[in-house]
């Protein structure tokens, strides 16, 4: 994907910091909004997991950072819920001027109750998410404990919510009282998708089911079995993100005339986001990665997870193909593979480049009604697979140049 730095005004003129993720080699048939969960940010791991992941569905996806949090201008003691709410509409009406009105909003915990307040304002949205939010907004009033009645007493006061300080206002909690979800959801005319996980630990799966409740078809539910309340896990991200992109084709349709035309067999593209990198290749899309270990965001395989993919496939077809012809009884095929760097045994100057050689551990699993001369003759074609060949046998060119933008 590529990401934009993008800052849009609210309605009372402050600056609110936002990204702006775009897929690879199209323009967006959709775009989104994506709120996140109470004192995060657009950079939170949801937000940015779950917004890189819509991409690959063909969505733009815009995340911000709600007024007075993270690079947004504000003071986050003097807003309310009816803020949040605000400023969605206003991500949305910014969307509408430069790029799209939105279809989709999607939200995270309390983002998730605020995006379907929002979505009864946005005339262009046809769907909404939520992933682990409350049932009504006052639920988050149970984080402030004791604090509440300093908040009271002194109109603001400051509390500690995730390991976090935060300065919360009165005002906070007079208008987040105001609010009740259940009556917007009685009255919205919109698809809605409410995902949670039944082990989330901070915001009940109970919530889920009384939002489920209270909506109105078409509706439906996802189990993030497994998960936390902050989907921390990766994971659990593409599968929230993957159901979602499946979900919502069915109330938004696909522009499929946007796609751009390439003359190449595959395109990539690396952005900002750390070495997340989208892959293009026909008509199929997906991400490579580096491990976190490296400084990356382990969202996809790496470029040598997916060489050695590229072999183990091609060894698995080239055989199941041998097989098919010979009418033998290959049932199944699994290809194990290692690959590693290594300085090769008969190298007299080891300080030589050519003194390293890289080494492919392949090892076969094969099933079937076969004999010991069939298994022995598979192995032999194991060494016959193209990108085997290309390996090994060829000598490999690669010719390098700019393209002009």
């Amino acid at each position: 994907m590529q990401t934009k730095v993008i800052k849009f005004k609210n309605s009372e003129e402050l600056e609110l910091s936002a990204r702006l993720e775009l897929p690879l080699g199209t323009k967006p048939t959709a775009y989104a909004i994506f709120a996140h969960c109470f004192t995060c940010g657009k950079n939170a791991k949801a937000a940015t997991n779950i917004s890189r992941q819509l991409t690959q569905n063909g969505f733009g996806v815009l995340r911000f950072d709600f007024t007075g949090l993270g690079q947004s201008e504000g003071d986050f003691a003097e807003t309310g819920f009816t803020n949040n709410i605000s400023d969605i509409v206003s991500a949305a009406e910014f969307l509408e001027e430069y790029y799209l009105a939105p279809s989709l909003l999607v939200g995270h915990s309390l983002g998730g109750t605020a995006v379907i307040h929002a979505s009864a304002k946005i005339e262009s949205v046809k769907a909404v998410c939520t992933i682990a939010a409350p049932a009504e907004a006052t639920h988050v009033l149970r984080l402030l404990n004791r604090d509440r009645a300093e908040i009271e007493q002194k109109g603001k006061a400051e509390v500690n919510i995730g390991g976090r300080p935060f300065e919360i206002g009165n005002t906070f909690i007079t208008d987040i009282e105001k609010h009740s979800t259940a009556s917007v959801l009685a009255d919205l005319k919109k698809a809605i998708l409410v995902m949670h996980s039944p082990q989330d630990r901070v915001v009940g799966i109970d919530n889920a089911a009384e939002l489920y409740t209270a909506a109105r078809h078409p509706k439906s539910f996802i189990s993030l079995d497994g998960a936390d309340h902050l989907i921390l896990n990766p994971h659990d991200a593409e599968y929230a993100s993957g159901v979602l992109g499946a979900w919502v084709k069915r109330y938004i349709s696909e522009d499929k005339t946007q796609y751009l035309e390439t003359e190449n067999q595959t395109a990539v593209r690396l952005s900002d986001a750390g070495f997340t990198t989208e892959v293009i290749t026909g008509s199929h899309r997906f991400i490579a990665d580096e491990p976190k270990s490296v400084g990356g965001n382990d969202l996809g395989p790496s470029p040598y997870q997916l060489l050695n993919a590229a072999l183990g496939a091609c060894t698995a077809m080239t055989l199941k193909m041998y097989a098919d012809r010979k009418k033998w009884d290959l049932s199944e095929v699994t290809v194990h593979l290692d690959h590693k760097s290594q300085y090769a045994k008969d190298m007299e100057n080891p300080e030589s480049p050519k003194s390293k050689i890289d080494v492919f551990e392949r090892k076969l699993q094969i099933k079937g009604d076969l004999d010991d001369d069939q298994k022995k003759r598979l192995l032999e074609i194991a060494d016959k697979c193209p990108v085997h060949r290309t390996l090994t046998d060829t000598e490999v060119k690669i010719e390098t140049s700019l393209l002009e933008d």
